[in-house]
């Protein structure tokens, strides 16, 4: 491996930027849940699951605070963020991406969706072991 990579790689910056660029999506999510609470609620209801504000509650508070976690490795909790995240995501697949129960062609973007969330969830697993 050349220098410059290794020296890169080993940089606490590129470690802080891989950890941000990796929780995006959560905290992004997370932002937009805070600001359109009503909008997220809605999309609970079409799924028809019990207690839409909670789980909107949950939602960010998970994906904010999970982020946070995973970001700044506080108190070496790092790994207990990306894990909340990771569960998080992997509840996400049966509850908003149940591909299974569709027709073509939206069965097929369901499924590409739901393998992008385990992808996902491997990145947090190595998130999580780069943390202890």
């Amino acid at each position: 491996m050349p220098t410059l990579i290794h020296d890169l790689l080993l940089s606490p910056v590129f470690e802080l930027l891989a950890r941000i660029v990796l929780t995006s999506f959560f905290w992004v999510a997370g932002i937009f849940g805070l600001l359109k609470f009503e909008v997220m609620v809605q999309a609970i209801k079409v799924h028809r699951l019990p207690a839409p504000e909670w789980i909107v509650v949950l939602m960010v508070v998970t994906e904010l605070f999970g982020s946070a976690l995973l970001i700044t490795n506080f108190a070496n909790l790092g790994w207990l963020g990306a894990g909340a995240l990771g569960v998080f995501t992997l509840l996400s697949i049966p509850l908003g991406h149940a591909f299974w129960k569709l027709e073509a062609p939206r069965k097929m973007e369901e499924f590409q969706i739901a393998l992008e969330h385990v992808g996902i969830i491997g990145g947090l697993m190595c998130a999580a072991a780069l943390t202890v």
